[in-house]
């Protein structure tokens, strides 16, 4: 999605809103490494190594706007890009309300036949480290 949405040549939102492509590359970006750091086996030390992993995919996507014309490469996208990925790892990993709530089933999933059970507060992302 990331990848095909910056291959676009003329990519404009609505008018009026100041700085709408830095609050999508926060966003975007910020849920790419919830889903990395949600990925299975992740350990709470290899945090930092998420948050490198999606700055660096954001210094590979400003490069491939490089070659798209009408886009232009702009250290500020991958400013956002990077603070966006660094906020939402720390939110998951320090924030245990916020982890909880991203981990619960629903429960009316056709994988689940039975209420979601939730851990304790106190449970650790991975019990094994």
């Amino acid at each position: 999605m990331i990848v095909m949405a910056s291959s676009r040549s003329n990519v404009a939102g609505p008018p009026g809103i100041p700085y709408l492509d830095k609050i999508a590359h926060f966003s975007v970006f910020g849920l790419l490494a919830t889903l990395v750091v949600r990925s299975p086996g992740f350990r709470r030390r290899w945090a930092l190594a998420a948050v490198v992993l999606v700055s660096l995919f954001g210094i590979t996507d400003e490069f491939h706007q490089s070659f798209t014309p009408g886009r232009s490469v702009e250290f500020e996208d991958w400013l956002a890009d990077t603070l966006g990925a660094s906020l939402a790892v720390a939110l998951y990993v320090n924030w245990t309300v916020y982890r909880r709530r991203l981990e619960w089933r629903l429960p009316f999933s056709p994988f689940t036949r039975r209420a979601p059970e939730l851990p304790p507060a106190n449970t650790p992302i991975a019990s094994h480290s």
